[in-house]
């Protein structure tokens, strides 16, 4: 008899996902505190594949709050905020049956460092999950997605203060306490792995406030892993049916050619990559850690109880997947980088396309880990056009065919894939470029760059698409 599965499973996820700052706006309303996100700004200088957000100092920091000329599209997102029961319902015409979404800290705590939560916030996310529930989606949720409060990265130093451990768990516990019965899949951590790109919104360090940046990101994810282990203990103590999620960004990268020194570059690139899995899903730091740290002279303390917190493991693995890169001796001796793969085809912001990568990475974190998985971002970005009322996106439609089919090729071989989650169902800001023409989602909001526009939702050729694939549950890719 074959146990090879046929198709997916028929509790299979389909999903969508957003992040708070690229979708509700409302950044000052009903006591919500700036973030790291609301000091995102879109340029329209920058030439379209170097957009990207970047380290920040003190020094932009200020000029941020006081330039008014400055445009911070995150901090009008897509009014989601105020929109959501009408997006939910078309979300859920498509026949989602999950949603994932974040919560955003300074919402509930507007500083990071209060005593006490913000009720405004919490009845915000309490209304949002029970229409979540009430459109027959299932919700994930985030709590940990770039929104870090900015009042610490100015008044401490990010997650390079240990004070954040102690902050991040009052957070976490009141989310447990408060949503535990609506709830059930939480992330703790998005895209645990980007302390490069998207370091500062990730991290909220500013680089003029520490002597080594690079020590400090491994030393302030070190305080953010810790935490995770906290708020993993309290979960499974006082709520044991929740599941407690880790993420992140990709995966491995391919060696660049077949000489050994490559492919040896490449198996150390990405341990530092499997790095933070490692600690969140077996609980402990690996060998292949202390031996990096030692080579490029990073330092990171330890301190009381960090060990014992550390063995508190997450209960799923989960990850984002965009594109694949590259690597090669010369790149990994110079700070570990990587680079774009020139067999591939990209979007027009340099985003490679690589259906088979997903199922190389799917099988890869199977192996390592054998535990289950969720694919909880998967998109492409693409300028769209409005034609006679209708937007055309067949090159969104051939994405998701090829990668779905992926999907499809790694739960034959045996990967225990539970859930899908297309990233930005419904067009949002951009997280790297903080631009509205960057646009993943089925439904089209008629908004540019500025926030300037009808803000109309129109559906797109692939969103009927994609509703046919849920209704067969992953057959019909035509």
């Amino acid at each position: 008899m074959s146990k090879v599965p046929s198709g997916f499973p028929e509790n299979f996820l389909w999903g969508g996902a957003i992040a708070a700052n690229q979708a509700e706006g409302a950044y000052n309303i009903d006591g919500k505190g700036l973030s790291v996100a609301d000091i995102n700004e879109f340029r329209s200088d920058i030439p379209v594949e170097k957009k990207a957000n970047l380290e920040m100092t003190t020094e932009y920091i200020q000029r941020a709050l006081e330039d008014e000329n400055c445009i911070f599209p995150k901090r009008w997102g897509i009014d989601f905020y105020h929109t959501y029961k009408e997006d939910l319902k078309l979300l859920a015409g498509m026949g989602l049956n999950t949603f994932r979404t974040s919560v955003a800290w300074t919402r509930i705590f507007p500083n990071g460092d209060d005593s006490e939560p913000n009720e405004a916030g919490l009845q915000f996310y309490d209304d949002l999950f029970d229409e979540i529930i009430k459109n027959g989606m299932i919700p994930m949720v985030t709590i940990s997605h770039y929104e870090m409060p900015l009042h610490l990265t100015t008044a401490y130093k990010g997650w390079y203060s240990r004070e954040l451990i102690e902050f991040f768990n009052r957070f976490c516990q009141v989310l447990f306490d408060r949503y535990h019965k609506k709830v059930k899949h939480w992330i703790i951590v998005n895209q645990i792995n980007l302390i490069v790109h998207e370091s500062f919104n990730h991290l909220g360090i500013a680089e003029d406030k520490v002597s080594n940046l690079l020590e400090a990101k491994y030393q302030g994810v070190h305080n953010e892993m810790v935490a995770c282990g906290y708020a993993t203990k309290y979960a499974h103590d006082h709520y044991p049916d929740l599941q407690i999620g880790m993420m992140l960004c990709g995966g491995p990268a391919y060696a660049a050619t077949p000489k050994p020194d490559d492919v040896l570059a490449a198996v150390r690139h990405n341990q530092m990559e499997y790095f933070f899995s490692d600690v969140l899903l077996r609980g402990y730091y690996p060998g292949y850690a202390f031996r990096y740290f030692e080579d490029t002279g990073i330092n990171v303390a330890f301190g009381d109880g960090d060990e014992e917190a550390l063995t508190n493991t997450a209960d799923f693995m989960s990850f984002s997947y965009y594109y694949t890169r590259i690597c090669d001796a010369e790149s990994f001796a110079h700070g570990n980088e990587t680079h774009r793969n020139p067999q591939l085809d990209a979007n027009p912001w340099g985003w490679s396309i690589d259906p088979v990568g997903l199922r190389t990475f799917l099988n890869l974190f199977y192996d390592r880990y054998q535990c289950p998985i969720y694919i909880t971002e998967n998109g492409i970005g693409y300028y769209d056009k409005i034609e006679d009322g209708k937007i055309h996106d067949p090159y969104r439609i051939d994405y998701f065919r090829a990668h779905i089919n992926q999907m499809k090729e790694a739960l034959k071989d045996g990967v225990d894939l539970r859930g899908y989650y297309a990233w930005g169902p419904i067009d949002i800001i951009s997280c790297s470029s903080s631009e509205m023409s960057k646009r993943y989602g089925f439904i089209y909001v008629d908004q540019d760059d500025y926030g300037k526009g009808s803000k109309q939702r129109l559906l797109k050729d692939s969103y009927y698409w994609y509703k046919k694939v849920i209704e067969t549950n992953g057959e019909d890719l035509l």
